[in-house]
């Protein structure tokens, strides 16, 4: 049976209420060292089954899963969360990854099961 680790993590709720979010914020884009862009709503980050992930069974979170920070979206398909995160932005427009994204290349932007 394959062994699943325990997360350290940084819930998104307490990070986007800090007084600078502009009230016509409406989506979080994820940007990854592994050249990944990818986006989600700001209601599906502010969920409690959002995580960021920066540690794994007590030690920092090794590079094989994800480090330095990795994002579950747990509400989604799987290609919606990211490894490898190196910058996240609050934004009000609608970002997918240009070229990258998911619309692009025949996915779906909203994956929610």
């Amino acid at each position: 049976m394959p062994r699943r680790g325990l997360y350290r993590i940084c819930r998104h709720r307490p990070r986007f209420h800090l007084p600078r979010l502009l009230p016509t914020a409406r989506f979080v884009v994820y940007y990854a060292y592994d050249g990944w862009v990818d986006s989600i709503d700001l209601v599906e980050a502010l969920h409690p089954q959002t995580i960021l992930a920066y540690g794994m069974n007590g030690q920092d979170l090794p590079i094989q899963h994800g480090a330095p920070v990795r994002l579950r979206v747990e509400r989604q398909l799987g290609y919606k969360s990211m490894k490898y995160l190196q910058r996240i932005v609050v934004t009000d427009e609608f970002e997918d990854g240009g070229e990258l994204g998911n619309i692009q290349n025949g996915w779906a932007w909203y994956t929610g099961i």
